[in-house]
């Protein structure tokens, strides 16, 4: 299993390198990809059986919104987000309503449910790389959040197998342990001790640790958040498109929660307002 998920890395990182550093349309192309992918991921473990006109509706209106977000935030200034999302949730609505049967299935309203929770759970934060990625060294930005996540969950990992004792949540995640995500946290400071010196420089390193500790702790609750999601239906991966590494949500889940942690940082610490 080690083997497979170190030669689909290998074989995937060209996929992933190139359109990081050429930016543009390319790295929008990457994210769409991502978001389509993860999205449909995510209604399979999340949805439930209910109207199928409603169901296909809203979830088609989700892909729509979540294409939408990737370009448009590329295109208009970051308030976009906000605008689509506000009128995906009236869309929704009004489909919902249209659809609504004069003895509706309890089921109903979740299905508009998952499709908000999925656009804000997988489209909304990536849609903030895509911001971060044009802002001034993007590319620096996003390999420094690529790196500290993937040190934080491969210590977090050798950590809890040689050395944890404690669960940490047995219930949604049995084999990951409050030793593994010490050591999580102590490899996300040291990766991002030495990010310091070439993104934030001036900041002080009691902001930086922070900083480096809020990120690694975000990580590790995206994990676990989706693992609570597959947990609830029943299932191992959230898909099987990376041998050895499930589906695309099961690699980015970690990223969706630090990319708000990462962009709030960016935007808030170190600009200082």
């Amino acid at each position: 299993m080690h083997r497979k998920r170190w030669i689909t890395g290998i074989v995937a990182l060209p996929f992933l390198v190139y359109p990081i550093y050429e930016g543009g349309i390319a790295f929008i192309f990457l994210i769409l990809v991502a978001s389509l992918v993860a999205l449909w991921e995510y209604f399979r473990i999340a949805g439930n059986t209910s109207d199928k006109k409603l169901k296909v509706s809203v979830m088609v209106l989700g892909y729509i919104t979540a294409i939408s977000m990737a370009i448009f935030v590329y295109l208009y200034p970051p308030e976009i987000i906000a605008v689509l999302l506000g009128a995906n949730f009236v869309l929704s609505g009004i489909i919902f309503l249209f659809l609504f049967k004069s003895t509706p299935e309890p089921q109903m309203i979740d299905d508009f449910r998952t499709q908000i929770q999925g656009l804000v759970y997988i489209a909304l934060p990536l849609s903030l790389l895509v911001l971060i990625r044009n802002d001034t060294d993007g590319i620096w930005w996003i390999a420094f959040l690529l790196i500290i996540i993937f040190a934080g969950d491969t210590s977090a990992f050798y950590t809890g197998t040689h050395f944890g004792k404690t669960k940490l949540s047995e219930s949604i995640s049995p084999g990951k342990t409050i030793e593994g995500s010490v050591g999580g946290l102590l490899a996300n400071i040291l990766v991002g001790s030495i990010f310091k010196f070439f993104l934030f420089p001036d900041l002080t390193w009691g902001t930086c640790i922070i900083f480096f500790i809020a990120i690694g702790a975000a990580g590790q609750m995206g994990d676990l958040f989706e693992s609570a999601l597959k947990r609830m239906a029943g299932v191992k991966d959230s898909g099987g498109i990376l041998p050895g590494h499930g589906g695309i949500l099961d690699r980015i889940d970690a990223l969706l929660f630090a990319i708000p942690v990462m962009y709030l940082f960016k935007i808030y610490a170190l600009h200082g307002l």
